[in-house]
């Protein structure tokens, strides 16, 4: 296993155990950019934010506290 290796297994592991935090940045990010573009790309960054968002979900280590 390489370091891009480990570092990639890292950042798995580092936002599976914070999803809720990333999530939220997530959001804080988009709402930043919203306001910055006056809303003009907001339905794109809504797609990023579920796509980053849907990431998260999938590698998260607390599945048990996942909303239905």
């Amino acid at each position: 296993m390489g370091f891009l290796d480990k570092a990639l297994g890292k950042t798995k592991e580092v936002l599976g155990s914070n999803a809720d935090k990333v999530g939220q940045a997530i959001d804080k990010a988009g709402d930043i950019i919203d306001q910055k573009t006056q809303g003009k790309y907001s339905g794109t960054v809504n797609k990023v934010q579920d796509a980053a968002k849907d990431y998260v979900d999938k590698n998260r280590t607390d599945k048990g506290d996942q909303p239905t």
